[in-house]
């Protein structure tokens, strides 16, 4: 198959979807590469090292998209990119449609074959695909978080550490999953004041045996996410539903009541975040004030990091990339369903009936779509 991989053009995003030893991988399975001129420059990899890896170079995105059957990056297409895309080019990459109705219904026009990375399954219910971004983000959240505090930025000055007679910051995270087990490692290792909110029992016991007390669990109860958000100084939003818009938890009531100059990271954002007041921003301008609180709400935050992002990307996703190239979308997919799972859209029908319920449209079997 022809593999085509892009540079990204989406604001300060230096990561990109292979390294030059996957490429050699994908090489050695029989695929031609072609990636992108200076795609991978920013984190070290110059386009002598996918040459050397057996690829060839792209002088433009126009060559790129217009020579490949597969379009394998990092972030969903922007704007200048859909009219690249063609009827049947697959896509592979993440998309977080839910979140993007626009670019549901651009890419539903142009007839594209969509494989989301984040709503790949695993045989546990887990999304093996997106975990590597989420334990970066959940790391990041509380770097962007003590950033946010800063005096600079609109912040209240809390250092959440703490020092030697100063009581430590208090951390509220909404949501167990892989990003606040990430966010709480780095709050509990920092010696904050912690507290975990979460709707699964289970979860929160398991929090419990592992933390032994230097995390409170809370049940993520209304009344409890109230009372927590009004004596927090840094919020993680970090509430996940697969191919979902991010449940709503934070109210622009609630933030009104927090300390003014607290912060809030949201890293759900990507799907559409999960408090009111949320927007998304960008690296280059990630912060801004409403209700008195400082809101962090970068889409695409493992950006920040991109040669651990990129390692982290083509490991998770290499596997997939090769059974999907390597015995066709069908095949794949018939021998694993939660594969399956991340075909999003295809000959212009949704196939994803989590998101074609959140965007109001009807869903196909994807059976029926290949």
């Amino acid at each position: 198959m022809r593999i085509g991989i892009p540079k990204e053009i989406k604001n300060h995003e230096y990561r990109v979807a292979a390294t030059p030893a996957s490429v050699a991988e994908l090489v050695r399975a029989g695929h031609a590469v072609m990636v992108g001129t200076n795609a991978g420059h920013a984190i070290g990899y110059d386009d002598a090292a996918y040459q050397a890896a057996g690829a060839s170079i792209a002088a433009t995105p126009t060559a790129l998209y217009r020579e490949c059957e597969l379009i394998y990056k990092v972030k969903e297409p922007l704007a200048e990119e859909i009219p690249l895309l063609r009827e049947g080019q697959i896509l592979f990459c993440y998309l977080h449609l839910a979140a993007a109705p626009e670019l549901a219904r651009a890419l539903l026009e142009r007839g594209v074959t969509a494989v989301a990375f984040e709503t790949v399954m695993d045989t546990r219910g887990a999304t093996p695909l997106l975990a590597p971004m989420s334990q970066i983000a959940g790391r990041l959240a509380l770097q962007m978080g003590m950033q946010a505090l800063e005096m600079k930025n609109g912040g209240r000055g809390v250092l959440l550490s703490g020092v030697p007679g100063v009581a430590p910051g208090r951390v509220v995270i909404l949501g167990g999953g892989n990003v606040g087990g990430n966010a709480a490692r780095i709050a509990v290792g920092i010696g904050a004041d912690v507290t975990l909110l979460d709707r699964n029992a289970a979860k929160l016991k398991t929090y419990d045996d592992l933390y032994q007390g230097r995390l409170k669990t809370r049940f993520a109860s209304p009344a409890n996410i109230e009372q927590c958000l009004a004596e927090a100084d840094l919020v993680v939003g970090a509430a996940y539903v697969p191919g979902r818009h991010a449940p709503r938890l934070i109210s622009r009531a609630l933030l009104r009541a927090m300390p003014r100059g607290a912060a809030l990271v949201d890293v759900s954002i990507d799907q559409g975040g999960t408090a009111e007041t949320s927007r998304p921003t960008s690296h280059a301008e990630p912060f801004f004030v409403e209700e008195g609180v400082v809101h962090y709400c970068v889409p695409n935050m493992p950006g920040a990091v991109a040669r651990t992002g990129t390692l982290a990307l083509a490991e998770a996703t290499l596997p997939y990339l090769l059974k999907l190239a390597g015995e066709g979308m069908h095949r794949a997919f018939e021998q694993d369903a939660g594969f399956a799972a991340g075909l999003n859209l295809a000959k212009g029908r949704l196939a994803h009936p989590g998101l074609a319920e959140d965007l109001g449209l009807d869903c196909a079997d994807w059976r029926n779509l290949l």
